[in-house]
């Protein structure tokens, strides 16, 4: 027996015409297919319908690009400044190397200077390094890194590629020092390169400046000469710069000229000075004047040109000598006649003359008398040697009568 499905279901019209539709839609897009296959036209529609969506694209991935620029950005920033940070590090250590060349370069340049200037005069130099500087107004000098090990002894000249810079004043076994020409207590005999008048120059206290002191009013000296070591006393070798002349002008006293001279050397610059190995010129036979006496930088040693304080001079009237030297006198010598001399050690005394049938003895001048203590007592009846023929001697005086 058949089972039983109920009663029977009429359809709804909502349903038949969804079913309708469902048809239409499906048989639209059919023939879309089939006409988009065989003509292309709807290719062309999508491209259009791009082109109008376009906008609401960029629209639409504007927030995602916002979020990935602030990200990029973030990131390049600290990119960026790590970057920087380093390339300063970089141009800092950069910077002191090229200073550290820029040195190099000018002591290499100064070193150069040095050694054209030694090998031009044809000196026996010694480089030393300057360890320290001291240029007080009371106190001119360096400290160089070369001792007497290294054969360095006191009063040694030092110069530069410039000029003189001054002389070993004190001696250790590893390092020296120098009493530079600006020191108030130095001077030096120096003359005018041009007509060789001789002066005395002084240092004053500053570097770039030197002083000529009891210069005569009628001296050939000229803004622009050069002075140069004149070699008196024996301490300086002849013929280094010293310094320019840059001015002249009348002392207090209106009796004499003072000059001004800038220093030929580099006294405030330069890490290398050079020692002159050379003996220095040896004074000459005799007593030295106060020449050689100024040139020994320190006021125990100048008696000759100073006063016994430190950076004190003397008057005007002692100065002047101190550029010469002063020879002791050699003792008086007696006038001789030609023909008679009196052996002996003592000095040489003329002999009387007298007329005499064999030779004539002219008379001895009288300009110059010997004095009492050169004269030799001689008995009536003897004679004196000579080297010539004999003389008799004069007869002696008659007795008086009784």
């Amino acid at each position: 027996m058949p089972s039983y499905a109920g009663p029977p279901v009429a359809p709804r019209p909502g349903e038949i015409a969804s079913s309708l539709r469902l048809l239409a839609y499906l048989a639209l897009g059919l023939a879309l297919v089939i006409l988009d296959h065989r003509g292309g036209w709807q290719a062309r529609a999508r491209q259009q319908a791009g082109l109008a969506a376009q906008p609401l694209w960029w629209v639409a991935g504007l927030p995602g690009r916002l979020g990935m620029r602030v990200k990029d950005d973030a990131a390049t920033l600290g990119q960026l400044t790590a970057e920087n940070r380093r390339l300063r590090d970089e141009l800092l250590v950069s910077n002191a190397r090229l200073i550290r060349l820029s040195a190099a370069v000018a002591d290499n340049a100064q070193l150069r200077a040095l050694l054209g200037a030694a090998g031009n005069r044809g000196l026996d130099v010694q480089l030393a390094a300057v360890l320290n500087i001291d240029l007080d107004p009371t106190r001119q000098r360096l400290v160089l890194d070369a001792g007497s090990r290294d054969g360095v002894y006191v009063g040694q000249p030092v110069i530069d590629a410039g000029g003189l810079l001054g002389q070993i004043v004190q001696v250790m076994p590893r390092y020296s020092t120098v009493l530079l020409l600006t020191d108030p207590d130095h001077a030096v005999p120096v003359m005018v390169q041009r007509n060789g008048v001789r002066l005395l120059a002084y240092g004053n206290g500053r570097s770039d400046q030197l002083q000529l002191v009891d210069v005569p009013l009628n001296a050939d000296i000229r803004n622009g000469d050069v002075v140069v070591t004149s070699g008196l006393g024996g301490r300086f070798p002849p013929g280094f710069p010293v310094g320019t002349v840059t001015d002249l002008h009348a002392d207090d006293s209106r009796t004499f000229l003072v000059g001004e001279l800038r220093p030929a050397a580099h006294l405030d610059r330069g890490r290398n000075v050079l020692l002159l190995k050379a003996a220095a010129v040896a004074p000459g036979v005799g007593q030295l004047g106060a020449g050689e006496a100024s040139e020994a930088g320190t006021g125990d040693s100048e008696a000759g040109t100073r006063d016994p304080g430190p950076g004190t001079r003397e008057g005007n009237s002692n100065r002047g000598a101190a550029a010469a030297e002063t020879v002791s006198p050699a003792p008086a010598q007696t006038p001789q006649s030609p023909l008679s001399r009196v052996p002996g050690p003592g000095p040489r005394v003329p002999a009387p003359s007298a007329p005499s049938p064999e030779s004539r003895v002219p008379a001895a001048p009288t300009e110059t008398p010997p004095p009492a203590s050169a004269q030799t007592p001689q008995s009536p009846p003897s004679r004196v040697p000579g080297p010539g023929p004999r003389v008799p001697a004069p007869p002696a005086p008659p007795a008086p009568a009784p």
